[in-house]
């Protein structure tokens, strides 16, 4: 087997997972078996593609063999519960495959991967427990991997999948194919555990950036794969787009000892300009469906970011704009307080000072709350007021990273934000 062979495989493997992972779930009803039946079939096509040649659907390859691997050993063993009426044995593989590749056409394909998108976003898990589900059946991570992006031990992450796995099968999901309403609804959740994981690697800093970047782009990868199955939906093409125009600011938002670099000093040169490009298209496209929502208002402050060539042109009013109707459709403190970024550069720092100061009760235990008021009353020059915020942030940071950040972030200021227009007290 060439590297060609190998690359071309693992690449065709990787694709197809989340259609033949979802079509055999579709049959066997069982995380475990759908899994264990992919594996198999992956098995047998490191076997047999690189002696035969490709498959022209490798999925409805994968799904057919998998299946028929999985009802042998059901058969052997006789020891599961009788199958399914349809059940047929398939012993010739080369002339099944032209029928299931007709029968498992795009509509299949694409309910089957909106079933294990749906299960793997159930209601009844808690976020942490979604995503790793998530990055394991979905997007075929193993358990080390994962274990690896969440800083925890393989023991443990195995046993939050298991207990994911056993949450779903308590809550008997339903397999079939949800009606438009349903669908719908779900749809926002899928479209929020992308984003979670999306913001699992992108919130990392300092020594676990570089383990955690993975993250970011497999979330970028099943929000593209949502968006081919919903094509004409703005929001998704809202959250392809934030996902992207965040994403491509990876290369300068750290220096070379992993420690954060702000957006204005970035050096945006490294900024890649094909993910800018790609979700400027986006967010364009999705705009003119005038059907606006929370990911095109986050896409479109970021689109406002990405167009600037240099930190002064910036178009603060705008993002001031943007945000204000973010918090209409989305009322948040933490959407406030990053509003009042925006409010500092085009009303000053009192005024976005004003807007943060009834937050304080809700963002008590949140770092940034106390990152972001320590630096609008440096600019206020209150600087003792300044350094209890500061302290506060450095007590509430969640990695040294962050602690180191907030350090930075009051030399920076102690050296360029001078007080202006407004006396010391």
């Amino acid at each position: 087997m060439s590297v060609t062979d190998t690359a071309w495989i693992d690449a065709a493997l990787t694709s197809a997972r989340p259609q033949a992972v979802g079509a055999l779930l579709r049959y066997f009803r069982n995380l475990d078996t759908a899994e264990e039946a992919f594996q198999n079939a992956c098995l047998r096509a490191l076997k047999s593609w690189p002696q035969n040649g490709p498959p022209r659907d490798p999925a409805a390859w994968l799904i057919m063999v998998g299946r028929n691997v999985a009802i042998d050993e059901v058969r052997r063993n006789k020891k599961q519960q009788p199958l399914p009426d349809d059940d047929q044995a398939i012993s010739d593989l080369d002339d099944a495959e032209d029928e299931i590749a007709e029968r498992l056409d795009g509509s299949h394909y694409r309910d089957d991967i909106l079933r294990l998108l749906f299960i793997c976003c159930h209601k009844d898990l808690p976020a942490t427990q979604q995503i790793a589900l998530a990055l394991r059946i979905v997007s075929g991570l193993t358990v080390k991997q994962i274990a690896r992006a969440f800083l925890v031990s393989e023991a443990a992450m195995e046993q939050r999948i298991t207990r994911a796995k056993a949450r779903v099968a308590d809550a008997n999901v339903p397999f079939e194919t949800p009606g438009a309403v349903e669908r719908s609804e779900r749809l926002a959740s899928v479209a929020a555990m992308i984003y979670l994981i999306f913001n699992e690697g992108y919130s990392a800093s300092g020594d676990t950036a570089e383990i955690r970047a993975p993250l970011c782009e497999e979330a970028i990868r099943l929000a593209r794969l949502l968006l081919r199955l919903f094509q004409s939906e703005p929001e998704i093409m809202g959250l392809t787009a934030l996902l992207l125009l965040q994403h491509a600011r990876a290369e300068a938002r750290f220096d070379a000892d992993g420690q954060v670099i702000l957006l204005d000093d970035q050096d945006r040169s490294l900024w890649n300009q094909k993910q800018i490009a790609e979700g400027l298209a986006l967010i364009d496209k999705a705009m003119r469906h005038r059907r606006s929502g929370p990911y095109q208002v986050q896409a479109a402050i970021a689109a406002l970011h990405a167009r600037a060539e240099k930190p002064e042109d910036t178009d603060w009013t705008q993002i001031d704009l943007l945000y204000g109707a973010l918090e209409v459709m989305q009322p948040s403190p933490v959407i406030t307080l990053n509003r009042a970024v925006a409010v500092s550069k085009v009303k000053g720092a009192q005024a976005a000072l004003e807007m943060i100061e009834p937050l304080a009760p809700r963002l008590a235990n949140y770092f940034h709350y106390f990152g972001v008021r320590g630096a609008f009353l440096m600019q206020l020059g209150r600087n003792e007021e300044a350094r209890i915020a500061f302290d506060r942030a450095i007590a509430l940071a969640n990695t040294t990273a962050e602690a180191a950040h907030i350090r930075m972030h009051i030399d920076r200021l102690m050296r360029d934000s001078q007080p202006r227009n407004v006396k010391a007290k």
